[in-house]
């Protein structure tokens, strides 16, 4: 059935020029408005001066309403990008804590058990939000965080005598850390290393108990990070496990498992079930692309309503303060720019949202389009609304301007992986390609064109890898020869960036175009 309902929604799609909009996701919209207007109303009163507690207890309340469920990934994804645009809206005064606290339930915690947990675990979800408990999700640590990379050190090892699993944090540095809703969290999914019969087979997604009736399970200590510059109604911890035994049946088992016999073994032979779990980053980063958008269009509107109506001293005639202009030339950029990198988040979030239902991992150059759309966002934005913030004086000041919740962009920052760890894999993946290239043709790559580079793409490519060439033969290690070309490496990406995005917009308008002449005819 859900094969015949796909095929009938891959022949029914077709693409608008200026929104890149398919009819699934049109169809979404117009059966979901009475949604659209329910969610907004139980989330209006969404507010930052509470406890951690009372802050989780409205996410619980707004869970047992059933408006966004833990399979909406799948079945309505278009319902899952819109509540998280939606709760984005009330940053400006709220602050980031509850976005966040909605999104690692719902996108972590929940949307890792649906994408690597078995038939019986994802059913488990249903009663998760019957009952409101709440997840979080364990996978960054003290010595592996956002700026360092992704490095699992909490182990678990399979106890074939008791037939139960051990998870333990072997040292400090091994610590969860920055574990959102960590406090309050009555269900965890942690990753960790795995180890079976003395043999490591990688990182693994374990769900369990973190909480019972209140109180955390034996073995598990946590503490506060301390207090932030925003979002201190949300809740974030260090986690401690201390050989902890959770059951068979908390590993997420849809790719691998343990056998009757204590075997470790992969249920699908060519899918390691970490580059599943790493689906979840993927929807993380549109939903954070989206949510920047939607602070910055927020920011923007209520910023521009006050320079609209506040008047100011004129020689002749009136004028007001949205007509100096310096402030009206950062609202046109803004307009422009919103409306590109808008079209392209959104085209992202539909090819993920069609990966996703059809089971396949994302390709290559979508994983390098989503990259785009979260650096590119998030960055445009900071850059955007920090120039705003010093052009329209002191209503910038004000309590209600928004301005001073403006660190939710820099935890859009950092969150779902850092703007510039991204930028890094961006720019070391073409630095691999033109290596290719240029082993397989090395006239044509020196000299001519290389098919899917853009001129500076391959400008900076053959820079960097001369200069790291030249430094390695001199005895400088790889790692230390890549660090001290850290200004080329981002100029690369950016390069990448700018080709993807302009690839895009070549797509967009000969789509348009192509459209035009179909209204014509």
């Amino acid at each position: 059935m859900l094969r015949h309902t796909l095929a009938i929604s891959r022949h029914l799609k077709t693409t608008t020029a200026v929104t890149g909009i398919n009819t699934y996701f049109i169809r979404g919209l117009s059966s979901t408005s009475s949604w659209t207007s329910d969610f907004t109303s139980a989330t209006e009163h969404i507010c930052s001066d509470v406890s951690f507690t009372e802050s989780a207890n409205i996410l619980r309340e707004l869970c047992k309403k059933d408006l966004v469920k833990g399979t909406d990934i799948i079945d309505a994804p278009h319902r899952f990008f819109e509540a998280h645009r939606i709760l984005a809206r009330h940053a400006t005064a709220a602050g980031p804590g509850f976005w966040v606290r909605f999104t690692v339930h719902y996108n972590l915690f929940a949307g890792t058990i649906l994408a690597v947990g078995n038939d019986e675990q994802v059913a488990q979800l249903a009663r998760y939000q019957d009952e409101g408990l709440l997840g979080c999700f364990a996978l960054t640590e003290k010595l592996a965080g956002v700026q360092s990379g992704l490095v699992v050190r909490t182990t678990a090892v399979w106890d074939q005598e008791n037939g139960r699993f051990v998870l333990h944090t072997p040292d400090e540095g091994a610590r969860k850390n920055w574990i959102s809703q960590g406090f309050t969290a009555d269900k965890a999914v942690v990753i960790a290393d795995l180890t079976v019969n003395n043999e490591r087979v990688g990182p693994h997604a374990f769900v369990m108990d973190f909480r019972r009736d209140g109180e955390l399970v034996a073995g598990i200590s946590v503490d506060d990070m301390g207090t932030k510059t925003a979002g201190n109604d949300l809740d974030n911890a260090w986690i401690h496990f201390d050989n902890v035994e959770v059951d068979r049946d908390a590993m997420l088992s849809k790719y691998a498992n343990i056998n009757e016999r204590g075997e470790y073994e992969l249920i699908h032979k060519d899918v390691r079930p970490f580059d599943m779990i790493g689906q979840r980053l993927y929807t993380g980063r549109i939903c954070v692309a989206q949510a920047a958008l939607e602070y910055r269009r927020r920011l923007f509107e209520q910023t521009k309503e006050y320079a609209n109506n506040k008047k100011i001293f004129s020689f002749k005639g009136e004028r007001v303060l949205a007509d100096i202009p310096q402030l009206s030339a950062i609202f046109r950029e803004n307009d422009e720019s919103m409306k590109r990198i808008d079209q392209f988040v959104k085209s992202c979030e539909l090819k993920l949202s069609d990966s996703i239902r059809s089971g396949s991992p994302p390709s290559n150059e979508l994983v390098e389009a989503i990259a785009t759309c979260k650096v590119k966002a998030v960055e445009e934005s900071i850059d955007t609304c920090f120039r705003l913030k010093n052009e329209v004086g002191s209503f910038a000041l004000m309590g209600e301007s928004g301005f001073g919740n403006m660190d939710f962009l820099q935890a859009c920052k950092f969150a779902e992986g850092d703007s510039r760890i991204l930028m890094q894999k961006l720019a070391r993946d073409r630095l691999k390609q033109f290596a290719a290239a240029a082993k397989r043709n090395p006239l044509k790559t020196m000299f001519g064109a290389v098919e899917g580079f853009s001129d500076d793409e391959k400008r900076l490519c053959k820079t960097l890898g001369k200069s790291m060439g030249a430094a390695i033969k001199a005895g400088v290690d790889k790692q230390r020869a890549w660090d001290d070309e850290w200004e080329t490496v981002y100029e690369l990406a950016n390069a990448v960036i700018e080709r993807v995005l302009m690839t895009h917009d070549t797509h967009a308008s000969a789509s348009e175009s192509s459209s035009n002449v179909d209204k014509a005819a």
